[in-house]
């Protein structure tokens, strides 16, 4: 498969990256393919539910990115690959896969993948959604509750402890990667059409 263009999309817990992400997909429903980091959260079978739900997942190294890179140059060369499967409640991988098939356009969904230069230099494109701290803590709040299920206390501590923190540290400084900063994510219309502009122009569709 020839001409394949890789976007990523990072930016904050809650920030509209995700949502962002499935407007591009859905208007190449033929053509895209999402890759999740999140699914490439290191399995931590060694470690008992409570120790596990102690681990700070916002730091990079949290994420398996050697198989990640793998799986995204796979992709990227127009090979099918099995991705890890995420279990939330569990904070561990699960033993099940996922095929993901290669396409002509595949959009790379992270909060961290801005902060690792080897994913960087696998991006053709690399846009930040960049949206105010108290909107993503709300955001991030009613999504733990209702998907991931998640007491509100546990949310809280998290963001507190590591979340806020890591954002900091690792996040907010990985903007200065990004090709293109998008306020508001995926209730960016402008934004959006201008990125969809660029993808038919590049794939000719």
């Amino acid at each position: 498969m020839n001409n394949i263009l890789t976007i990523g999309i990072a930016g904050g817990s809650g920030s509209g990256k995700t949502t962002l992400t499935r407007v591009l997909a859905q208007r190449f429903p033929m053509h895209a393919v999402i890759l999740n980091h999140d699914d490439y959260y290191k399995a931590r079978d060694d470690l008992s539910y409570e120790e596990r739900a102690a681990l700070n997942y916002d730091e990079p190294d949290a994420f398996d990115n050697e198989l990640f890179c793998e799986h995204l140059t796979m992709l990227r060369h127009g090979y099918d690959i099995r991705c890890p499967v995420y279990d939330y409640s569990e904070h561990n991988r699960t033993a099940e896969t996922r095929l993901l098939s290669a396409r002509p356009l595949v959009l790379v969904d992270g909060i961290l993948i801005f902060s690792d230069p080897a994913i960087c230099d696998l991006l053709d494109l690399r846009v930040f959604v960049d949206t105010d701290a108290d909107i993503r803590i709300l955001r991030r709040l009613m999504r733990d509750i209702h998907e991931r299920g998640r007491s509100v206390d546990s949310i809280v501590a998290q963001y507190q402890n590591t979340v806020k923190p890591m954002h900091e540290k690792y996040v907010e400084p990985s903007k200065r990667m990004a090709n293109i900063i998008v306020p508001d994510g995926g209730e960016n219309v402008i934004a959006a059409e201008m990125i969809i502009s660029y993808i038919r122009e590049h794939l000719g569709i």
